[in-house]
């Protein structure tokens, strides 16, 4: 419906073509930018950029959840200085990171991960206090150790929380990489939207607009479905 009403609106002309390009025209310099190789080659530096920069956050998320949600002295030390900082807009940084880390990939790839890491902090910690005590008095009736307590317990009555902080840092990655790949980037598509929005060519900044739509889409499902594999033991009304 969107898409029609898109074809509407530019082809009865309520919308200047300077402000909107027609979906034709966006179709068009997709083809244009893919047949050059422009996209395919901006597309790898984006994902390549995304994926390093989620997966460290990710890591180093899950890390200090468990260190504050397992640990009492770890909790006191950790989830207040984390919270504080959670609270601080992440694209705020950006002057501050440039200084540090320099206009290079370092600055896009910590952007990435410091914004992925919050809220997978905060939903697996949140998870990770909210496993069922009874199932711990549990464990410890059958003998086990901290180790597999962590391991058979606390994290698989985790997972529900960690997945849902993986689909908020999903969409979160792709959100702060257009903002990081316009600080004096050379390549990726946030990069191509620039110079694009530079000379006014509207039509590919529709098609970098698409592209990281769809790449949202991509990867959010993707983590539904890795999701309902890995909690096919929860009886819920979503694995009905």
């Amino acid at each position: 419906m969107l898409v029609l009403l898109w074809f509407a609106a530019t082809s009865a002309g309520w919308v200047d073509a300077r402000t909107l390009a027609s979906p034709g025209a966006v179709l068009d310099a997709g083809q244009r930018l893919w047949e050059s190789g422009q996209l395919q080659d901006n597309l790898l530096v984006s994902l390549q950029r995304a994926v390093t920069g989620l997966a460290i956050g990710v890591t180093v998320g899950v890390m200090l959840a468990l260190v504050a949600g397992l640990t009492r002295i770890g909790e006191f030390m950790l989830d207040a200085n984390l919270q504080m900082l959670r609270s601080m807009p992440i694209l705020a940084l950006v002057p501050l990171a440039i200084v540090w880390f320099g206009i290079g990939e370092e600055v896009k790839i910590l952007l990435v991960s410091l914004a992925v890491m919050f809220p997978i902090y905060l939903n697996t910690h949140a998870a990770v206090r909210g496993v069922d005590s009874r199932f711990v008095d549990l464990a410890a009736t059958v003998g086990l150790g901290r180790l597999a307590l962590v391991r058979r317990v606390i994290l698989p009555g985790a997972l529900p929380g960690f997945f849902t902080g993986l689909r908020f840092s999903v969409a979160i990655a792709w959100l702060v990489l257009v903002v990081s790949e316009q600080i004096n980037a050379s390549s990726g598509i946030g990069y191509l939207m620039t110079q694009a929005r530079n000379i006014g060519q509207t039509d590919v900044i529709m098609v970098g607009l698409v592209v990281y739509a769809l790449l949202g889409l991509t990867s959010d499902t993707l983590v539904r479905l890795l999701e309902r594999k890995a909690l096919t033991w929860q009886s819920t009304l979503q694995s009905r």
